[in-house]
């Protein structure tokens, strides 16, 4: 429960309290009521608006319910002052002994600090990152990779049940000349003189290890077959080595996958099928001819009977194509039938993580979800805009051994997993983020990553610190849980364990939005307070965390420093970034 929840409940109390002693009217509605920060800060700590969202139940005046209900806030032992603003809302001031209890609260905790049960196990599928096997995972993946990781984190930290999954494009045409391609490079590993590759095939030298894999295996067998016993070996043998290599790449990044889902098993089980037989069912699939295409139409446009979705039914701007004209199923189809799976597997909130490109398909496919779920599944597509790769202000050149463009793992390796992780989630996932190799690893305050760490880092040489000069003293979090605080008083320290306290409500914002940018941007807030506070002490000796000859008030602030950094802690693992120690 948030410092915000707590105080919900306190109002709510207070109004069934004038409820029965007839100040109001008994049973009001109370579910709109909100408790949160004010907008000034100057005016209190809390702000509701609970005598605003009563007063047309109540057919009374807003002040006429603020003022009453302000006494009984007064009454409590933790609130300070309340004062009546304006029509009829409500500022709180805490008292500073409630807002220092807050500490031993985190010290409690540990990284478990900011975690609640808001999401009340109901069970989430995330799904992310879904790179087509056909090349190395380039920086695009990079950045939904993270954001959906870091998303499902943030998820189970608000007491979501989460699954992460990977869905396998491995079936379709672009498979088709993975394999082809890949038998180009088997070619080349018998002794074959391939010359340029053709155009319309992968080009990328990540191909030639296959080659060689194709060699090892079958020799040069392959090489009598048709084109229709080889294909499908090629196809299988390319798919899971390319599997493999996105597995280890993943590895190196942090992300686990409870389910990689295969598309081609969705084909081979037939559950395409029964997708669309239940949409038939629904009375949602039909033959018919499309509009033409709104502006100039494509020189093979022609109109003509297909089979077709009613998405506009569930609010898409048209209906959509499920076979091609040789009869195959679209893209599409396979897509409805792998969210009705979603759906028959017991998930009713689902999100997808998906490139910018795919615009297009936010609309189509929340259709398709309401559709084979009778509107009981909600789906969530975040898109996740470019990235662009620096080194000291100029464009990064392609990956040699992609052929195309920068592999993730080309990222990784040079800068390490915990700065690319948080780096991914400094801006919001439809912004597009520049990634400067150069300022990410320089240390400074404009690198929010180092930053952070550095905070944790400082916190962590300054408690090595308190062991050396307080050698007797228990410096463990149960310790500093229970020492006393009194000596906090300043305002700098006070805001400081005010900014900690606002984690919990944070997380489930966050949480809420599917919005896991808002950590790293906390995180950053909260390192920058604490390094001004540090800062503070070189002024005001006072404030200096360690003082041998003020041996209550020093470990006072080392009770300080250990909650923001069991915070900045919990933070950072969200992010599936380890906490720096020290800083080299």
């Amino acid at each position: 429960m948030t410092l915000f929840d707590l105080f919900r409940n306190h109002i709510t109390d207070a109004l069934t309290q004038m409820g029965e002693a007839g100040v109001l009217p008994a049973d009001l509605d109370t579910k709109n009521i909100t408790v949160e920060p004010p907008r000034d800060a100057s005016h209190g700590d809390l702000a509701t608006n609970a005598a605003m969202v009563l007063t047309k139940q109540a057919k009374m005046k807003p002040r006429d319910i603020a003022e009453p209900l302000a006494e009984k806030l007064r009454a409590l032992d933790d609130v300070a002052a309340v004062e009546v603003a304006g029509p009829g809302f409500l500022n709180l001031r805490l008292t500073d002994s409630f807002w220092l209890n807050r500490v031993a609260d985190v010290l409690s905790a540990g990284t478990n600090y900011g975690s609640s049960d808001r999401g009340q196990g109901v069970k989430v599928n995330v799904e992310f990152c879904s790179a087509n096997p056909t090349g190395p995972m380039h920086v695009g993946h990079c950045r939904g990779t993270v954001f959906g990781d870091a998303l499902s984190s943030l998820l189970e930290k608000a007491g979501y049940d989460v699954h992460r999954e990977y869905y396998i494009n491995d079936a379709g045409v672009q498979i088709g000349v993975l394999a082809q391609s890949a038998f180009l490079r088997y070619r080349e590993a018998l002794g074959e003189e391939i010359g340029e590759i053709p155009e319309g095939l992968y080009p990328g030298n990540y191909l030639v290890a296959i080659g060689e894999g194709l060699k090892d295996v079958h020799g040069d067998a392959l090489t009598k077959m048709d084109e229709a016993e080889w294909e499908p070996i090629v196809r299988a043998f390319t798919v899971d080595q390319m599997m493999d290599g996105i597995r280890e790449d993943l590895g190196a990044l942090g992300v686990t996958f409870d389910t990689f889902f295969s598309e081609k098993l969705l084909h081979e089980a037939g559950r395409i099928d029964d997708a669309l037989q239940v949409l038939t069912d629904k009375g949602l699939i039909y033959e018919g001819v499309l509009e033409p295409p709104k502006g100039k139409l494509p020189d093979d446009w022609e109109p003509r009977a297909q089979t077709l979705f009613r998405s506009t039914d569930h609010g898409d701007d048209v209906d959509r194509p499920l076979k091609k004209s040789d009869g195959a199923y679209t893209y599409f189809a396979a897509d409805i039938a792998y969210h009705w799976d979603k759906y028959d597997r017991g998930y009713t909130e689902l999100i997808d993580i998906m490139g910018a490109d795919h615009g297009g398909y936010v609309k189509r496919m929340k259709a398709a979800t309401s559709a084979v779920s009778d509107g009981n599944a909600a789906l969530d597509i975040k898109l996740c805009q470019l990235v662009h790769l620096y080194r000291n202000g100029e464009p990064v050149r392609m990956s040699k051994r992609a052929g195309t463009f920068v592999t993730m793992r080309d990222v990784v390796d040079e800068v390490g997993k915990d700065v690319v992780r948080f780096i991914m989630l400094t801006r919001k996932n439809d912004a597009p983020l520049d990634f400067d190799f150069a300022k990410v690893t320089e240390q400074s305050k404009d690198n929010p990553v180092f930053y952070v760490q550095y905070a944790h880092a400082r916190i962590c040489s300054v408690l090595r610190l308190g062991a050396d000069a307080f050698a007797d003293a228990d410096l463990s979090d149960n310790a500093l849980a229970k020492v006393d605080l009194a000596t906090l008083t300043h305002p700098s320290e006070l805001g400081l364990i005010k900014l900690v306290a606002s984690w919990p409500r944070l997380v489930e914002q966050a949480a809420t939005a599917h919005e896991p940018h808002r950590v790293a941007f906390y995180l950053y807030d909260l390192a920058t307070a604490f390094h001004q506070h540090w800062n503070r002490g070189k002024e005001e000796p006072a404030l200096r965390f360690v003082q041998e000859d003020d041996a209550a008030g020093s470990l006072a602030r080392l009770a300080l420093i250990r909650a923001i950094a069991v915070t900045i802690a919990s933070g950072l693992e969200v992010l599936g970034v380890v906490p720096a120690q020290e800083m080299r």
